[in-house]
């Protein structure tokens, strides 16, 4: 070994490992307090990705619909479902569901049209009737006219994007429901 990193150490531990004269000791609290169930690491090259770990559970009650239709009850069923999915997929990620069960999904990309795309190619058929849920916000009209086209009926994202408005209006124009949850899935 060259250098042990822990939350601290025992009189006795201490004692073994000074006897390596070429050993590294740190010290460091942080890692008992964060690694159980708050941070997330990646190794990316030439460093450490950290990310806070993404444990916080959908309610319902702060979603925040901004379109002019509402969705359906069986809409919404289907949005938190899909938004509990998209949680557990690589960022840039779309996925189109229906209340039980996904249907297409595309992650990983450049740009949120693309996993759009991507999603109705391995969905293998008619969206009509599905919803779509995104990790993250769109910062463009051209994903939600997308995601209509293939025949979603509406969306659950964060919002929060600076052309927000431009989104929802592309989202009434095309007769969607479209939900903002306030917050983001964004895994790496």
């Amino acid at each position: 070994m060259e250098a042990v990193i822990a939350p601290g150490y025992t009189p006795e531990a201490l004692e073994v490992l000074k006897g390596n004269k070429n050993l590294r000791l740190l010290q460091t609290p942080i890692l008992a307090k964060y690694l159980p169930g708050g941070l997330d690491m990646k190794k990316v090259g030439g460093g450490l990705l950290v990310q806070d770990r993404d444990m916080i559970e959908l309610d319902e009650k702060e979603l925040k619909i901004v379109t002019k239709r509402r969705p359906t009850a069986e809409e919404m069923r289907a949005l938190t479902f899909a938004w509990k999915v998209c949680k557990h997929v690589k960022s840039n990620a779309i996925i189109y569901a229906l209340k039980d069960r996904t249907v297409g999904i595309g992650a990983g990309q450049m740009s949120r049209v693309d996993s759009s795309k991507i999603a109705a190619i391995k969905a293998h058929g008619n969206l009509k009737g599905t919803v779509a849920a995104s990790d993250a916000f769109f910062p463009f009209r051209d994903g939600v006219d997308t995601v209509a086209e293939a025949g979603a009926t509406a969306i659950i994202q964060p919002g929060g994007s600076l052309r927000d408005n431009e989104v929802v209006e592309a989202a009434n124009e095309h007769g969607l429901a479209m939900v903002f949850t306030g917050m983001r899935h964004f895994r790496h």
